[in-house]
């Protein structure tokens, strides 16, 4: 797979606006880590393999846990999550998949219990943004570094 075109050299204008939102997301006082999961959940979703090679890499820096990052295509199944990355995720997955969700009550109701009205506007737009960013990197087909190397056998 090829590169398409690079956004940030043909229209920086353009982009420098998503890259001062996803700053203020950052900055906007969720938890580091929870970013990282939801980035990496919608990315999943998204088949964002530049998104998920970027934001897997972050969250292990910043001490997630491996066996976390393998569990959260599987999230639903598994107790390594608290309640309230439980509700954020929910909510990723159905702004994530919008035109078959449509963003149902529950999982908006689902939030309520863990998150402020504040921070769901916040939660939301770190959705939104991953989201955008998704389809930039698949778009354009952004390709992630070649960290992986093969084994060889021993002469």
């Amino acid at each position: 797979m090829t590169g398409r075109i690079n956004p940030y050299i043909v229209a920086p204008d353009v982009v420098r606006p998503l890259i001062d939102l996803e700053a203020s997301v950052a900055d906007s006082g969720l938890e580091h880590s929870l970013i990282k999961l939801v980035k990496t959940r919608a990315s999943q979703i998204n088949g964002c393999g530049y998104c998920i090679h970027m934001h897997t890499r972050e969250a292990r820096g910043a001490g997630e846990s491996e066996e976390r990052l393998y569990m959260l295509s599987a999230w639903r199944e598994s107790s390594l999550y608290t309640d309230r990355e439980r509700a954020a995720l929910a909510w990723t997955e159905a702004l994530t998949l919008l035109a078959q969700t449509g963003a149902p009550d529950a999982d908006y109701d689902g939030l309520k219990p863990h998150f402020s009205d504040e921070e769901i506007v916040k939660l939301t737009l770190l959705v939104g943004t991953i989201n955008v960013w998704n389809r930039i990197a698949v778009g354009f087909r952004s390709q992630h570094p070649k960290t992986w190397k093969p084994m060889t056998a021993a002469a």
